[in-house]
């Protein structure tokens, strides 16, 4: 039984929810989002929190309680806090420039490379080798932060490449003679 589909969704104030046939409407400071709610999935509105049952009792019904309970979560903190996600190049030379809806990239290859950001996500750059990306939608930005990740993932031996501030690249040891 899914332990975090009997938590309930705090509502903060400035954030409002609509529930028009299974469309489920957020809006707050940052804008306003949507999420189709699934059908074994109930939603109840109570002052100033939203409860979410299973419509039939079973184990599909608990799971998609508990996957629609996160995703409406993040729906609330994204238009009312948003999210961030902090990118570190490391290597010599590598520089990252955001400009507008694009960010380049030199990162070792024969020319630079671009990457056109998708809408609702804008970068900055604090220094030439951080990447910070902002956006209402979780997924969204997940998905951006590991396709600039991608151009050049961090290697094992020196450890050279793009990674999340937060994460730990296991190093390896280098060949023996």
């Amino acid at each position: 039984m899914s332990r975090v589909a009997k938590a309930p969704v705090a509502l903060p104030s400035g954030v409002s929810v609509t529930l028009n046939d299974r469309q489920v409407e957020v809006k707050g400071k940052n804008g306003n989002m949507s999420l189709r709610l699934h059908e074994l999935v109930e939603l109840k509105q109570e002052d100033d929190a939203i409860l979410l049952s299973p419509a039939a009792d079973s184990k599909e019904a608990m799971m998609h309680t508990g996957t629609m309970r996160s995703l409406l979560n993040n729906l609330v903190i994204g238009v009312n806090e948003g999210f961030k996600k902090r990118l570190q190049l490391i290597g010599v030379g590598y520089r990252a420039q955001a400009t507008g809806n694009k960010v380049t990239l030199n990162v070792g290859y024969s020319h630079p490379v671009e990457y056109t950001l998708p809408e609702g996500v804008s970068a900055e750059t604090p220094s030439q080798t951080e990447i910070v990306l902002k956006s209402n939608d979780k997924q969204q930005l997940g998905q951006a932060a590991a396709n600039i990740r991608a151009f050049r993932p961090p290697e094992p031996y020196k450890g050279k490449g793009i990674r999340y501030s937060d994460e730990h690249v296991i190093r390896k040891e280098a060949k023996k003679k």
